[in-house]
């Protein structure tokens, strides 16, 4: 970031593995990180994703419950075919090369939500209102 705003003239930069992945992959791997794997089950809007097991004794969720459905609300109005981002100018006018690959993203995100979720947890059994950042 501090790259970019040192350039001369303003300009857009993608900052990108240049790697594409699945929705369900991401999904899976996000899951993962909590020690839980899901099953997905039905097809389209219908379709849900079911935890099949629970390793994490911090997290416990029982086997059979269903933790994922689709919200057409996030649907694109076109879908497009292949998702990926080009850093090309980043590389050759910033020289930035991507450090982290999916894993380490997904590890990073998951972190960040447990600690959040911990706090919220935390401020709400001490009497304060949280505010559901979900809806």
């Amino acid at each position: 970031m501090w790259r970019i705003l040192q350039q001369d003239a303003p300009s857009d930069y993608v900052l990108a593995t240049g790697v594409t992945t699945s929705v369900r992959n991401f999904v899976h791997k996000a899951f993962g990180e909590l020690g839980i794997t899901i099953e997905f089950k039905g097809e389209g809007r219908d379709e849900v994703g079911i935890v099949t097991a629970c390793t994490n004794d911090e997290f416990q969720i029982e086997k059979g419950t269903e933790v994922l459905v689709i919200d057409p609300r996030y649907f694109r109005p076109t879908e497009v075919e292949l998702l990926i981002g080009d850093a090309t100018r980043a590389h050759e006018k910033l020289g930035w090369t991507p450090k982290s690959d999916l894993d380490a993203l997904v590890e990073d995100m998951m972190k960040s939500e447990i600690a959040l979720m911990k706090k919220e947890k935390y401020l709400k059994e001490g009497g304060h209102k949280i505010l559901n950042r979900f809806e």
